[in-house]
């Protein structure tokens, strides 16, 4: 635990920001500006190798994938005294991790979520467990096939146990907040006998799959 732990609102001395960086993520002031915030963004295609960009950077970068959403996220709810809380959905080995940033309004859980596709995105604050809200992304969370390959969901993990300086201003990839994350305890969303029942996405929903906001950018001719 850092000295952090038991901050509810977390100030700008607490989180190492600019002043600049700091008012930028005091105005996300409710999950619908925050999620507003990182739809403005581009995703971050991560065309230099592979990235995890701490707060700090993606204001700077100005773009973001998942887990990089999901810190500032997290970080603009901890700014507004709420927790910084996230959480790690799991998969198949044929697709890939999604992380969410978590909320709660009157005892019912939500979700901020940066995605370059519509369907993974904010969900309202209406699922009465983490289950529940995970479920929600099971139909929609596909591999490129069409198989559906969500298979887990974390505990809710706060970020005030991991020095912000990990994952709110560093200035390269925040891998051991990442490594924390997907060791976290998971619980399963399916057995083994459900996985054997499950269908593939027909050829509509594959098509419909591959509408994206931000296009990955054309190599550029020599």
């Amino acid at each position: 635990m850092t000295s952090l732990a038991r901050i509810r609102f977390a100030r700008r001395e607490h989180l190492g920001l600019a002043p600049s960086e700091f008012a930028v993520l005091e105005r996300m002031s409710t999950p619908q500006k925050t999620q507003a915030f990182l739809n403005a963004i581009p995703i971050n295609h991560e065309l230099g190798g592979e990235t995890i960009l701490s707060v700090r950077e993606v204001l700077r970068q100005r773009r973001a994938h998942c887990i990089e959403g999901a810190f500032v996220a997290a970080c603009a709810l901890w700014i507004h005294g709420e927790p910084p809380l996230v959480l790690h959905l799991d998969c198949d080995p044929s697709d890939y991790p999604h992380v969410i940033a978590l909320f709660r309004r009157r005892s019912s859980w939500g979700a901020i979520s940066k995605t370059n596709g519509a369907v993974l995105r904010y969900r309202d604050p209406i699922y009465r467990s983490l289950r529940e809200l995970a479920l929600s992304y099971f139909h929609e969370y596909c591999s490129k096939r069409g198989h559906k390959t969500l298979r887990s969901y974390s505990t809710a993990f706060d970020l005030r146990r991991i020095d912000p300086a990990l994952w709110v201003t560093r200035d390269h990839s925040c891998l051991e907040v990442n490594s924390r994350l997907a060791a976290a305890r998971h619980y399963s969303l399916l057995s083994r006998r459900q996985e054997e029942l499950l269908s593939r996405r027909d050829a509509f929903e594959q098509r419909a799959a591959k509408m994206v906001e931000y296009p990955k950018p054309l190599p550029r001719k020599r």
